[in-house]
C-alpha cells in the first residue's frame, strides 16, 4: 500500500477522540452537563479578556481549547501497558514522564500518552493518563495472587484492534476505511461494563484492601473513568457547578489562583455509585454497586523548569505543613487561604517567570522584528528589550501526581484501606511498557530552544535581504 494513502495519525486521535467523548456522554450524562458549563465559561471568559483572545488566535491555539480532553485508564498488568502503548502509537500518542502516585497513597504508577509534536498538539491535543496496578505494594499475599490470577484470564483489546494495531505497525499506517475501524474497535477497550467478573466476596476483599484496586481487577477492562475538558477559568467552573445540578469536591486541586496561570488546575464532581452485578459461587447473579467513575475539569498553564518545578513542590509542601486540606471539605477556606500565601514568593507576572527561569516560553518575531535589521549576536534579552521578539508562556500539557492522587481519593474515599509506602520504580514501568518515557523536561526546552533559533534565523535572513 503507497504511504500517501494513509491517513494521518493526527486523523485518527481526533476521531478516536471525538467518538470517546460521545461515548462517555451516552454512560454519563452529567459529563455532558459539565461540557455544557465549560462552553458557557469560556466563551464568557474570551468575550472579557480580549488580550487572551488575541494571544490565543496569534499563537494559533483557540481552535484547541474546545477540543482538549484527557482521559484517564488504569491497567492491571505489563501485558496491557505494553499493548495500549502500541495502539496509542497508531493515534500519534507517546508516553511522557513517570508518576508514582504510590507517594501519595495509590498503589499505581502511571505516564501519560499524549501528541508530543506542536502542531499535532494544535490539531488534536488529547491525552489519556494511563495507570499500571502495582500487584506489589499489595499486602496481602494471597489476594496478591488471586488478582494476578483474575487479571490473566482478560482480555481487554478485541480481536480486531490487535490485528489493525500489527497492520498499522507493518505497513506504516491505515487508510481511511481501517481507520475508522481501528476507533470503532479501540473504543470496546474503555467502554464500561456492568458485570463485574468476580464474586462478591473477592471484590469486598478488593475493595477493603484499596478501591482503586477493586476497580482495576473487577471488571472485563479499564473502563475510561473521567473524560476532562478544559476551561480557562476553573474557579468559575467550581462555583457554578452547582447551579448545574453538580456537587464539586471541595477544593481545587494544583496551585493557588493566579493573574499567569501556572501547570494545572483540576476539579471534578463527585464518583457515581453505579449498579453492577456479581456473579456468586452457585453462578447467580447479585445486584451491588460500584463507584469510580466521574466527571474531572482543568485548567492549564504554563510549564515549569526543574527550577520553577522544585520552588512550586517547595510551596506546595509548605502550605500543606499549615494546613492540610480535609477529604470532607470542612477546612477548604483555610486550606485555600493558606495555599494563596504560601505562593506568594512566586512571581505573577510572565515577565518575572521569565527572568527567574521558571516557565518555559515559546519565542516569536514582533512585527518591528520581521522587518528590522537586527545584530544576529545580540542577546535574547536585548532583541526583546528593541521590541523584536516577543514570548508567550508553553502550555503545560502533563499532569502532577499530587493532584491527580488528590482526585482519586476524593472520588475513591481513602478510608480503610491499606497504607502504601513511596515505591518509585521508573525502571521496572519502562520494561513493563517496553520503551522509555520522554522527559517533559527536556521536551519543554527542545521547544523554547527550537523557537529561539528560528527567531535567530528569521533575523538574519532579514539582515541578509538588506
Amino acid at each position: 500500500m503507497k504511504e500517501n494513502s494513509f491517513v494521518s495519525t493526527d486523523h485518527i486521535r481526533s476521531a478516536f477522540s471525538s467518538a470517546m467523548s460521545a461515548m462517555y456522554r451516552a454512560e454519563v450524562p452529567a459529563y455532558g452537563t459539565l461540557m455544557d458549563l465549560d462552553e458557557t465559561v469560556n466563551a464568557e471568559t474570551l468575550a472579557a479578556h480580549p488580550e487572551l483572545r488575541a494571544r490565543l488566535e496569534d499563537t494559533d491555539s483557540l481552535d484547541r481549547i474546545s477540543q482538549e480532553r484527557h482521559g484517564a485508564i488504569r491497567l492491571g498488568s505489563p501485558a496491557e501497558l505494553s499493548m495500549m502503548r502500541r495502539v496509542f502509537a497508531v493515534m500519534g500518542m507517546f508516553p511522557v514522564g513517570y508518576y508514582d502516585l504510590s507517594t501519595a497513597g495509590v498503589p499505581v504508577h502511571s505516564t501519560a500518552f499524549r501528541p508530543v509534536g506542536d502542531a499535532s498538539l494544535k490539531k488534536n491535543p488529547f491525552r489519556v493518563f494511563t495507570s499500571l496496578l502495582r500487584l506489589d505494594l499489595i499486602a496481602d499475599e494471597a489476594l496478591r495472587m488471586e488478582a494476578e490470577e483474575t487479571l490473566s484470564k482478560r482480555q481487554i483489546f478485541t480481536p480486531g484492534a490487535i490485528v489493525l494495531t500489527e497492520k498499522a505497525e507493518n505497513q506504516g499506517g491505515l487508510d481511511k476505511d481501517d481507520a475508522a475501524r481501528f476507533v470503532a474497535e479501540t473504543l470496546e477497550t474503555f467502554r464500561w461494563h456492568e458485570r463485574a467478573s468476580v464474586s462478591p466476596a473477592m471484590y469486598k476483599r478488593l475493595h477493603d484492601a484499596h478501591r482503586l484496586i477493586a476497580d482495576v481487577v473487577s471488571f472485563k477492562g479499564p473502563h475510561i473513568n473521567h473524560l476532562t475538558p478544559r476551561t480557562l477559568d476553573i474557579d468559575a467552573v467550581q462555583a457554578r457547578m452547582p447551579d448545574y445540578g453538580i456537587a464539586p469536591k471541595a477544593i481545587v486541586e494544583g496551585p493557588p489562583t493566579r493573574q499567569c496561570p501556572i501547570l494545572l488546575r483540576q476539579t471534578s464532581f463527585k464518583a457515581l455509585e453505579e449498579p453492577v452485578s456479581f456473579q456468586a459461587d452457585d453462578g447467580s447473579w447479585q445486584q451491588g454497586s460500584h463507584t469510580a467513575r466521574f466527571g474531572e475539569i482543568e485548567q492549564r498553564g504554563i510549564a515549569l523548569t526543574p527550577k520553577g518545578r522544585a520552588l512550586y513542590d517547595d510551596l506546595l509542601n509548605a502550605s500543606r505543613k499549615t494546613v492540610r486540606p480535609a477529604a470532607d471539605g470542612s477546612n477548604a477556606a483555610e486550606y485555600e487561604k493558606a495555599l494563596a500565601e504560601a505562593f506568594a514568593p512566586f512571581p505573577d507576572s510572565w515577565a518575572g517567570i521569565r527572568a527567574e527561569n521558571l516557565g518555559y516560553f515559546s519565542y516569536s518575531l514582533t512585527a518591528k522584528g520581521r522587518s528590522a535589521k537586527a545584530d544576529r549576536s545580540a542577546s535574547l534579552d536585548s532583541l526583546i528589550a528593541d521590541g523584536l521578539v516577543q514570548f508567550d508562556p508553553i502550555v503545560y500539557e502533563d499532569f502532577l501526581p499530587v493532584s491527580a492522587a488528590g482526585i482519586f481519593q476524593s472520588n475513591l474515599g481513602d478510608d480503610a484501606a491499606q497504607e502504601f509506602v513511596a515505591s518509585p520504580n521508573q525502571q521496572r514501568f519502562e520494561e513493563d511498557l517496553g520503551a522509555k518515557v520522554l522527559n517533559e523536561f527536556d521536551h519543554y526546552a527542545a521547544i523554547e530552544q527550537a523557537s529561539i533559533e528560528e527567531c535567530r534565523r528569521l533575523l538574519s535572513s532579514v539582515a541578509a535581504a538588506e
